[in-house]
């Protein structure tokens, strides 16, 4: 239907202009803030060096696997996506705040640097908990034998608040890696306290002292002698902070010794040993961090790496957000990693003959991994070789085979239930 320009005009809002806006509340009474509240943020230790680019990595790649609420066949394998608010949660929508993807990141970010962290359905239906409508990342401040104090915040208020839940409402997930991350003397904290140092170190070196001796001619042994030395020492002070050029003059007699040289330690050689422990740990190269890791070491770090912390957080969901009943009609928490993102483009032809010759994935099936559009030839959906042509008196042959046995089955089927 065709408007005109009278029409569109009377009908449109412009976010500057303030046309006839609609009528939003915007929480001015709760405040502002100019940074995002709800994020949870790392440790200052940790911040600082380069183990929260590391934890930005695992993040990303763990979040970049697709959760999902599915429903399994009789054999336990993936047999279609519900359609629910859990769903949407863990896809599309966590909260008003945050995506499905940005919800993932945060929780493998957080329960990284923590070592556990919760997830509290925020949002459920009074009648029904477990009917989600909206969760977050939460910090655990306080244990107790059935329920756990989780700082969360409110986007009522704007503010983190501590609330106490029972486990059986919060998802509690913990760190697979703990041990080698988040104890206090493991490889990663001994990494951090090592790069703390080296800061430590570079921040003295680099903070604009001269470090200088002065050695005067006179022994500076009694109190007038020392006055006298403190008064030498602040006309140097004098001369080097007053000159445009930091030039000083001494007398002949005086020696000036500088010390601001580096001084030799082994903290660069533990550093390096203690990043190729952690890195050998956790699964990870210097390849993935930069990007140039080949299919091998990929394939390695997804399994060892990422599989475990993804599981841990599936396996959770799955424990908390569905019930016994929806577990036994084969209701299931599941990831799927896409295994073509890796693949290079001169072999997805070799593959794409491959699967569908040996009647893995159907030809539509193929063309969606690759983006194209699904073909509506009714032969693209059907599992079976392409390389052999059938001629219509085989296909015919074959569905009266299908039919006859069929037939024979179910023959068999009314004599063994009669017994005969």
């Amino acid at each position: 239907m065709e408007v005109n320009i009278g029409a569109r005009i009377k009908t449109a809002w412009n976010a500057f202009l303030n046309r006839d806006p609609p009528k939003f509340n915007y929480g001015y009474s709760g405040g502002g803030y100019s940074f995002r509240p709800y994020y949870q943020r790392l440790g200052i230790t940790t911040d600082r060096t380069i183990v929260s680019a590391v934890y930005n990595r695992i993040a990303v790649d763990a979040s970049s696997i697709s959760i999902q609420h599915v429903h399994l066949d009789e054999n336990g394998r993936y047999d279609k996506t519900i359609d629910s608010f859990l769903n949407e949660c863990l896809t599309l929508s966590a909260n008003k705040d945050q995506t499905g993807r940005a919800f993932i990141q945060d929780v493998v970010m957080s329960m990284l640097d923590e070592g556990v962290v919760a997830v509290v359905p925020v949002d459920v239906d009074k009648d029904n908990p477990y009917k989600i409508y909206s969760m977050r990342v939460g910090k655990i401040v306080t244990w107790y034998p059935d329920a756990v104090t989780v700082r969360l915040y409110n986007d009522n208020t704007q503010n983190k608040e501590d609330i106490t839940l029972p486990k059986s409402r919060v998802a509690i997930i913990e760190n697979p890696f703990y041990a080698v991350m988040n104890e206090p003397n493991s490889t990663m904290q001994r990494l951090i306290r090592k790069l703390n140092m080296l800061d430590a170190v570079d921040e003295q070196s680099s903070s604009g002292k001269l470090d200088l001796i002065i050695q005067l001619p006179y022994v500076v042994k009694n109190e007038a002698r020392r006055a006298q030395a403190e008064e030498r020492r602040r006309q140097i002070e004098e001369q080097l902070s007053g000159s445009k050029y930091g030039i000083a003059y001494t007398d002949g007699t005086e020696r000036i010794t500088q010390l601001n040289r580096s001084l030799e330690n082994n903290l660069l050689k533990q550093i390096e040993y203690l990043t190729n422990m952690m890195y050998s740990q956790l699964g990870i190269t210097q390849e993935i961090m930069n990007g140039t890791a080949d299919d091998a070491a990929m394939t390695n770090y997804y399994s060892r790496t990422i599989e475990p912390i993804m599981a841990a957080i599936a396996d959770e969901f799955k424990r908390k957000f569905l019930t016994r009943t929806a577990r036994t009609q084969r209701q299931s928490i599941e990831f799927f990693r896409n295994p073509f993102k890796l693949t290079p483009v001169n072999t997805i032809a070799e593959m794409a003959d491959k699967l569908t010759r040996n009647e893995i994935m159907s030809s539509n099936e193929f063309r969606q991994v690759i983006g194209l559009k699904p073909s509506k030839d009714p032969s693209a959906d059907e599992l079976r070789n392409k390389n052999l042509n059938q001629t219509p008196g085989q296909e015919e042959t074959m569905a009266a085979g299908k039919e006859a046995v069929s037939k024979y089955t179910d023959e068999e089927g009314a004599r063994n239930q009669n017994g005969i």
